[in-house]
């Protein structure tokens, strides 16, 4: 039976700690994400939304960049744990993130645009097209888009079963839900990406990547 990846299932995962997206370890903060990293390093810093911040190590990584950075999660477990890691690890930066419990379905692009929208390994509950068109949405012009998601390659522990497919999407399946009338893709590729593993060692894992810039 397929899992619905509601706001009980993520309260749930981090109240237990069986979920670690986007965490810090004991002595200090986790690795932001390398695609992120290569994505936004050479960007001018603005406003920023990370869609499923999870503990926020992404999201502190960006504040620590000059980014103003509002941190979106269904999960307040997963937000009252990433506040409390990041004014520990660096209370400057954290100062510039603003944690919002919310979906990123219930994002109103007439209300506020981001200069970068990014989202990585959401499990939505519909389609994956309709989270890449309402993040699109909130991308101001001159913006940038970037969404990392399970590349359907990646033979790691999320590999496509029930209740994961969701969560795995090329990135040319991405790219095609832009309007190129009004999008640039930059990138649209299966990229490797090592992570740490339980036991201390590197877990080899694929990507997918889309990084865009919103042209009119």
């Amino acid at each position: 039976m397929a899992q619905e990846f509601d706001r009980e299932f993520w309260e749930e995962r981090y109240r237990t700690g069986r979920h670690d997206h986007g965490g810090h370890g004991p002595d200090g903060p986790g690795e932001p994400n390398p695609q992120l990293v290569a994505a936004a390093r050479d960007l001018r810093p603005g406003r920023a939304l990370e869609a499923g911040a999870g503990l926020g190590v992404d999201s502190l990584w960006l504040a620590g960049q000059g980014w103003r950075v509002t941190a979106l999660d269904v999960s307040q477990n997963a937000l009252d744990r990433a506040v409390e890691s990041a004014e520990r690890i660096d209370p400057e930066a954290a100062a510039r993130i603003d944690w919002v419990r919310g979906d990123a379905t219930e994002l109103d692009p007439d209300r506020v645009v981001f200069d970068l929208v990014t989202s990585h390994y959401a499990h939505p509950v519909g389609p994956f097209s309709a989270l890449v068109e309402r993040l699109a949405a909130v991308v101001a012009v001159g913006g940038t888009l970037l969404i990392v998601g399970h590349d359907p390659s990646d033979a790691h522990g999320h590999a496509p079963h029930a209740g994961h497919a969701a969560a795995h999407v090329s990135a040319p399946e991405m790219a095609d839900v832009l309007d190129r009338k009004r999008w640039r893709v930059l990138v649209a590729q299966t990229r490797p990406r090592t992570r740490r593993g339980g036991d201390g060692g590197r877990v080899a894992m694929n990507d997918a990547v889309m990084v865009a810039r919103r042209v009119g």
